[in-house]
């Protein structure tokens, strides 16, 4: 049996995930670390980092949930070109990572248990790839937005975690443009609000046949 297809998001309060002119530059955009503020300091980031230290208590247990379900990653191909110089030489998924893209090369493995294969034959068959990969654990999807909206539209994402943090980014890229559906409908299971950021878990409601 496999497991689910899951994300984890931090967003603004205005819908963007990345600020503006995000690329090598600006991983994240203008403004973007702010989304990420919050979990700088937590137990479990700064164990995926090889650091020591840090904050335990909700936000953190929120946050090792997530990172342990998973068996392999999905992400598009603008996400590994803005964030394999920051991860640097060992990054940290510690998974098999399937990037989706146009640009085929020979896979590329890291320290720490991080393997990247690049996926040319669409998004579908990343997913296929990491689900296997995978085996009966989750797949997460790490973005970017395109990715997701792609994943929202096709019904393959089953469970959305949003980490809502109370900033205008006002421009970047925004999570639920171009979803081209007239109706999307989740259902709320989880709501934790921190002094700095809300946490919603969404399930997503299948759609009638």
């Amino acid at each position: 049996m496999s497991g689910e297809v899951i994300a984890r998001l931090a967003v603004s309060l205005d819908g963007y995930i990345a600020g503006p002119r995000s690329g090598r530059e600006y991983p994240l955009g203008v403004g973007g670390e702010r989304l990420h503020s919050w979990v700088f300091g937590l137990r479990t980031f700064r164990r995926m980092q090889g650091l020591e230290g840090g904050t335990g208590g909700p936000d953190d247990e929120l946050i090792a949930e997530h990172v342990e379900r998973p068996g392999a990653v999905v992400m598009g191909h603008g996400m590994y070109v803005t964030g394999e110089i920051p991860w640097g030489e060992e990054p940290p998924f510690h998974l098999p990572v399937f990037v989706v893209t146009h640009h085929p090369r020979e896979s590329v493995v890291k320290k720490g248990g991080t393997s990247y294969h690049f996926v040319t034959e669409g998004p579908q068959r990343a997913l296929e790839l990491a689900r296997e990969a995978a085996g009966e654990r989750d797949v997460s999807l790490a973005g970017g937005a395109e990715l997701v909206q792609e994943f929202i539209r096709n019904e393959w994402l089953d469970e959305l975690l949003l980490h809502v943090v109370p900033v205008l980014l006002c421009g970047g890229r925004r999570l639920f443009d171009h979803l081209g559906h007239e109706h999307i409908e989740w259902r709320r299971t989880q709501v934790l609000d921190s002094p700095e950021v809300t946490h919603i878990r969404l399930r997503r409601v299948d759609t009638p046949a």
